[in-house]
C-alpha cells in the first residue's frame, strides 16, 4: 500500500463539476484539500493541516460591494491560477444548480462575472477550460461559452427552448438518472461534447396553486408518465473554432433509449456512451467519432429484469469513466454472474477480466491504484446492513484485503485523495455516533480525528435480529424497545417501511432507529420500533434478491413485510392487535399496500406522499422495474394501493404536498374516490403547494410532526399491558 501514486479519483472531478459541495476539494497533488472559512478560501496541507488563505474576504469582494460574495461552492482551474465562484444559488427541482459564478484571478486578486448580459442566478454548471482560459455554462437551456477574464462571450446553441434542452437534463432523467450536468470539455480544451434533449413531445402535468393568489393558477411540469415514450435524446459535438455542432450517430429510436452516461473516451477524438432500451434490460457501450459521427458498440450486456446505471452504485453520481491512466481498459459494473462485480474491460470490448469474485456484492468504487494494481470499494459480504473498504489487485483470482479496521463493525465510508495518501474517513453503527478521521491510508492510520457527535440526549440502543417468512425469505431488521423494558407485558409495534428498490431502512449506522416525525421519545413513551429489508431493496445481498421484485412492486415486498409481521406479532411481548406502520414516497405506498392487503394484521397507518396509482408515475423508474403498462398492464393494477383501497379496516391518516412535482397529488385524489365509494373512513391532511419533502412554509415541520405524533398515539396507544 506504499506506492499509492497513480489514482484516479472516482468520483467526479471537482475541479470540472460544478454542483452544490459535496465531498473534499482536494488539492491537485492530493497532499491537501481546500475549505470555504470565515469568508476566506483556505488550503490546508497533509498531515500537518498546517494552513494559508488562497483568497481572502478582500478578494472575493467585488468592485461595486462592500460586502464579500456569498459563496456557494468554488473551483479551481487546472494550473490553480484561477478560482471559479458559484454563488446566489436556486434551486432546481432537487438541488441549487442554478446561479452566478465569478472567476478570481490569483495571480491579480482581479474577480470577474461571467454572463452579465444574462439574467440573475441563470447559470449552471459552468467550468474551466482545461487549459483553463475559458469558462462554458448553460443559461435557458443553451450553452455558452467566454473567455475567463469575463469577455468574448458566445452562444455556442441556438436552438434551447423551454423544451429543447441543450447541456442539462429534463425532470425525469434528473430524478431517476441524477443526470444534471449535461456537458464536457474535451482534454484539448478544442470541443464540449453535450446532451440534447427534445422534451417537445412531453405532456404537461398541471399542478394547481390555489393559495398564493386570488385567481388560481396552474404550475406545468414535464413530466412522462408511465407507458409514455421517453424525451427524444441524443449527443453532440461543438467544435470550439467553428461552432458548430456533429451530432453522434448512434442508433436506434431516439424516444426509445435512454443516454446515462457519457465521457470523452481517454482522449479528445472519440466518446464513449452507455445506450440503455427504453425497458432497460439491454446495455450498449459505444464509441462516437468526435469529427464524424460514426458510433460503434464494442461492449453490451442483457438483464431480463433490468440494468442499474452507474448512479446506484457511485452515491447518487453519474458522472466520469473508470479508464485506467493508459486509456487502455476500463473497470466495469456488472451484475450478470448473480453479484454486482466489477470486471476490467479492455478498450475494444474484446477481453473482460473478472476482478471482484465470489457470493457478495460491491457496494460503490472509491479509487483505482494504477501503478499498484489495485482497485479499492466499498463491500460487506458478512452481513448486508454494514459497509466496508477493501482493496483487490486488477487481475483474475486476486484475493481481497480488508482495510476497515476489523473491531469497528459498522458503516464505513471514504473519500480518498487524487494520490491516494490520505482519506477522510467516517465510521458509525447505530448505537455509535458518527466518528470523523483524515488516515494515512496505506496503514490506515489516523492523522487527525475529530470528536465524535454527542446526543442531545441519551439514545436507546438500536438492537438487529434476522425473521423468516413461512416462504422462507430471511429479512433483516432492527428494533428499539421501550425504556424499562418489561418482557411480560405486550407492547405496541410501529414499522418504519419502504421496500422499494430506491432505498433500504436497516442499515447498521447512526441514524437507524430514531423517528423525526415523532415528537418525543417512541421508547420513553412505549412503544417497539421497527424497519424491516424484504427482496427488492438494494441490499448487497445479491442479483436475485434485488430483482425479484420485477413487475411485482406492490406485491412480493408487501407480502414479505406482512409474512415477517406474523412471525413478529408471535414474539411474547408484542401486541398484536397494535400494529402501525408508516411511510413516506414508495413507503406511503407500501403503507397503504399494507393496511388494505393485509387488514387483519395492521390497525393503523400513516401514509405520506404515497404512490396511490403506479400508472401515474414517471416512465424511467417504474418502467424499469415493473415494464410498460402496454405489454402488462395487469401488473400495474395488482400492485397499485387503490385496486385494494376497499379492504380498509383500520385507521388511515393520508398526507400529501399539492405542489408534489414527484408524485403528484393527483394519487390522492384517486386514492380519496376510491375510498369514498366503499365508504371507508380516514383521515386526510393536504399540505398546499408544498413538494414531496413537505418542507417547505412557515411552521410545516412542526405541524406535520404533531399530527403525525397525535394520530399514532390515539389510534395505536403506547405503552406495555
Amino acid at each position: 500500500m506504499r506506492n499509492l501514486l497513480v489514482f484516479i479519483f472516482l468520483l467526479s472531478c471537482i475541479s470540472l463539476v460544478a454542483q452544490p459541495p459535496k465531498g473534499y476539494k482536494w488539492t491537485k497533488d492530493g497532499n491537501g484539500y481546500y475549505a470555504f472559512e470565515d469568508n476566506n478560501i483556505v488550503q490546508y496541507a497533509l498531515p500537518a493541516f498546517t494552513t494559508r488563505i488562497v483568497a481572502g474576504s478582500a478578494n472575493l469582494t467585488p468592485k461595486d460591494s462592500s460586502k464579500p460574495l456569498t459563496v456557494r461552492n468554488f473551483f479551481f482551474s487546472q494550473d490553480g491560477k484561477k478560482v471559479l465562484i458559484y454563488t446566489n444559488s436556486k434551486k432546481v427541482w432537487r438541488y441549487d444548480t442554478r446561479g452566478d459564478y465569478w472567476v478570481l484571478s490569483l495571480a491579480d486578486n482581479s474577480l470577474v462575472k461571467l454572463g452579465k448580459s444574462l439574467p440573475s442566478s441563470s447559470l449552471m454548471f459552468a467550468k474551466f477550460s482545461p487549459d483553463g482560459s475559458k469558462v462554458a455554462y448553460v443559461s435557458g437551456h443553451n450553452i455558452y461559452m467566454e473567455d475567463a477574464n469575463g469577455t468574448n462571450q458566445q452562444q455556442l446553441t441556438k436552438d434551447g427552448t423551454d423544451r429543447m434542452i441543450n447541456g442539462t437534463f429534463d425532470w425525469v432523467y434528473e430524478e431517476e438518472f441524477g443526470c444534471r450536468d449535461g456537458f464536457r470539455w474535451s482534454d484539448d480544451s478544442k470541443s464540449i461534447a453535450y446532451w440534447q434533449i427534445d422534451a417537445t413531445q412531453i405532456r404537461n402535468f398541471l399542478m394547481i396553486n390555489n393559495t398564493d393568489s386570488i385567481y388560481s393558477f396552474t404550475v406545468p411540469v414535464e413530466y412522462p408518465k408511465v407507458g409514455e415514450s421517453p424525451s427524444a435524446c441524443r449527443i453532440g459535438v461543438i467544435k470550439i473554432a467553428t461552432g458548430a455542432t456533429t451530432w453522434m450517430n448512434i442508433p436506434g429510436d431516439q424516444r426509445q433509449h435512454y443516454i446515462p452516461r457519457m465521457e470523452w473516451a481517454a482522449n479528445s477524438d472519440e466518446l464513449v456512451i452507455q445506450q440503455l432500451n427504453r425497458k432497460q434490460q439491454e446495455s450498449k457501450i459505444m464509441y462516437c467519432n468526435a469529427t464524424t459521427g460514426e458510433a460503434k458498440t464494442i461492449y453490451q450486456e442483457t438483464d431480463n429484469a433490468w440494468i442499474d446505471p452507474k448512479e446506484r452504485w457511485n452515491e447518487g453520481d453519474p458522472t466520469g469513466w473508470e479508464w485506467m491512466p493508459d486509456g487502455k481498459s476500463f473497470l466495469w459494473v456488472s451484475e450478470k454472474d448473480g453479484w454486482r462485480h466489477i470486471y476490467l474491460i479492455s478498450r475494444d470490448g474484446s477481453k473482460e477480466t473478472l476482478i471482484t469474485n465470489g457470493s457478495f456484492d460491491i457496494i460503490d468504487i472509491k479509487a483505482i491504484d494504477a501503478k499498484a494494481g489495485y482497485v479499492y470499494y466499498s463491500a460487506s459480504p458478512e452481513n448486508a446492513t454494514q459497509k466496508y473498504l477493501y482493496r483487490i489487485g486488477l487481475k483474475a483470482n486476486a484475493k481481497p484485503e480488508l482495510l476497515s479496521p476489523a473491531n469497528e463493525k459498522g458503516t464505513h465510508n471514504y473519500t480518498v485523495s487524487p494520490n491516494g495518501a490520505f482519506a477522510e474517513h467516517t465510521f458509525s453503527n447505530a448505537n455509535t455516533p458518527t466518528v470523523r478521521n483524515f488516515i494515512s491510508l496505506a496503514k490506515h492510520a489516523v492523522i487527525k480525528e475529530s470528536a465524535p457527535a454527542k446526543p442531545a440526549s441519551p439514545q436507546p440502543t438500536v438492537e438487529f435480529f434476522k425473521v423468516t417468512t413461512v416462504d422462507g425469505v430471511t429479512l433483516d431488521g432492527w428494533m428499539v424497545k421501550p425504556l424499562n423494558f418489561d418482557s411480560t407485558k405486550k407492547y405496541p409495534v410501529v414499522f418504519n417501511v419502504y421496500t422499494e428498490p430506491a432505498g433500504a431502512t436497516v442499515k447498521d449506522s447512526w441514524g437507524s432507529g430514531r423517528n423525526r416525525l415523532y415528537t418525543g421519545n417512541m421508547a420513553e413513551d412505549g412503544y417497539i420500533y421497527m424497519s424491516l429489508d424484504g427482496r427488492g431493496t438494494p441490499a448487497p445481498k445479491g442479483r436475485e434478491w434485488r430483482k425479484s421484485i420485477y413487475r411485482k412492486i406492490g406485491v412480493v415486498n408487501i407480502r414479505d413485510q406482512a409474512m415477517a409481521t406474523k412471525e413478529i406479532m408471535k414474539w411474547t411481548f408484542v401486541d398484536a392487535s397494535r400494529i402501525a406502520v408508516w411511510g413516506w414516497s414508495g413507503g406511503g405506498s407500501t403503507t397503504l399496500n399494507l393496511l388494505f392487503q393485509y387488514p387483519e394484521i395492521y390497525s393503523t397507518g400513516i401514509a405520506i406522499a404515497a404512490v396511490g396509482n403506479q400508472l401515474t408515475y414517471d416512465n424511467i423508474y417504474q418502467e424499469r422495474y415493473m415494464g410498460l403498462p402496454q405489454e402488462n398492464l395487469q401488473d400495474f393494477v395488482e400492485g397499485s394501493p387503490i385496486t385494494h383501497a376497499k379492504n380498509l379496516k383500520g385507521n388511515l391518516l393520508y398526507i400529501h404536498g399539492t405542489g408534489d412535482d414527484n408524485v403528484h397529488y393527483q394519487n390522492a385524489e384517486m386514492l380519496i374516490n376510491e375510498l369514498i365509494k366503499y365508504n371507508r373512513q380516514f383521515q386526510l391532511m393536504s399540505y398546499p403547494n408544498r413538494t414531496h419533502a413537505i418542507s417547505e412554509g412557515e411552521g410545516t415541520s412542526k405541524h406535520l410532526a404533531t399530527l403525525f405524533t397525535a394520530y399514532l398515539k390515539e389510534h395505536c396507544p403506547p405503552g406495555g399491558r
